[in-house]
């Protein structure tokens, strides 16, 4: 068995972990053939790890840094990344451009980190001509980026990692089971029992120590958005590392955390980061996708 998957025994189920993404993974399986588990096991590892290899920003040997650094050149791609800028467009087109996979390269200036560096008006808007959906042209399989712009994947990559881990272990097994990947989540259907997967919802003021909700997931998927971890503080303001593409700075007056409940990760993620994107309006906006979320 590959070393970096942890397989445990638990009380009621088993529990495989590893990293990737950046993040803690991990699958929950109720069963009593232990072969079974390290097979399945290692389809969810490789998976996400294919999908770290593939869409990373972090890397030298994929395609999105040949894309991010053609200088203008015109660069094909493959089904897979075709689909994913076909859907990058679409929130684009959906957000009024407030879903902006070009936005990543405002990392060079915003570091959120729970400190008080707040970068400087003038240094945010020199980024701000390296930002625009509208600005690359994309003709699939063909996409062509102005030199120095970037697309990063990061907003969109772990909810597709997750349930691209579901299908495929879904095709290998009939049991259910929990996938979750950095705390977005995706349940193929309900334990043994008939109960549902306990999920907790992580209060952003204590992270990792208290719970604000509880819930039993039975089927479908679950996707947080929010600025527990990653924000900056200063002179009593918090700001959020969800930022607005139109100008370069955090989205102001947006809950902490927004969870959101869907059919998909992929899905469950779209809303709760679009929510956020709509600041105050944010409760307004998810009542009307009719789905169950909480602000918080």
């Amino acid at each position: 068995m590959i070393e970096e998957i942890e397989i445990i025994s638990e009380e009621r189920f088993w529990r495989c972990c590893f990293t990737a993404m950046a993040s803690p993974c991990e699958v929950l399986f109720e069963s009593d053939d232990e072969d079974e588990i390290k097979v399945l096991a290692k389809i969810a590892y490789d998976e996400a790890k294919r999908i770290e290899q593939k869409f990373s920003r972090y890397r030298d040997d994929n395609l999105v840094f040949q894309i991010n650094h053609a200088n203008g050149e015109i660069i094909k791609v493959d089904d897979e990344t075709a689909r994913m800028l076909d859907y990058a467009n679409q929130l684009y087109q959906l957000s009024d451009g407030l879903f902006d996979i070009t936005s990543g390269i405002l990392r060079r200036v915003w570091r959120f980190d729970g400190s008080d560096n707040i970068p400087s008006s003038q240094a945010v808007t020199e980024i701000l001509p390296l930002i625009g959906w509208h600005k690359i042209k994309w003709e699939n399989p063909y996409i062509t980026l102005p030199e120095g712009m970037e697309i990063d994947f990061g907003g969109i990559g772990k909810e597709y990692a997750v349930d691209r881990t579901v299908q495929l272990i879904r095709a290998k097994s009939t049991q259910n089971f929990l996938v979750n990947y950095g705390g977005d989540l995706h349940a193929s259907g309900p334990r043994k029992d008939g109960s549902g997967w306990a999920v907790g919802l992580d209060d952003p003021a204590h992270t990792g120590k208290n719970a604000l909700a509880n819930l039993e997931l039975k089927r479908g998927a679950v996707a947080t958005s929010g600025d527990a971890r990653r924000f900056l503080l200063c002179d009593g303001v918090r700001y959020s590392h969800i930022l607005d593409p139109r100008t370069g700075w955090p989205v102001t007056k947006a809950p902490h955390g927004i969870t959101v409940i869907a059919t998909t990760c992929t899905e469950a993620g779209m809303l709760a980061t679009f929510a956020m994107l709509q600041g105050r309006e944010a409760n307004s906006f998810l009542e009307q996708q009719k789905v169950e979320f909480w602000c918080y």
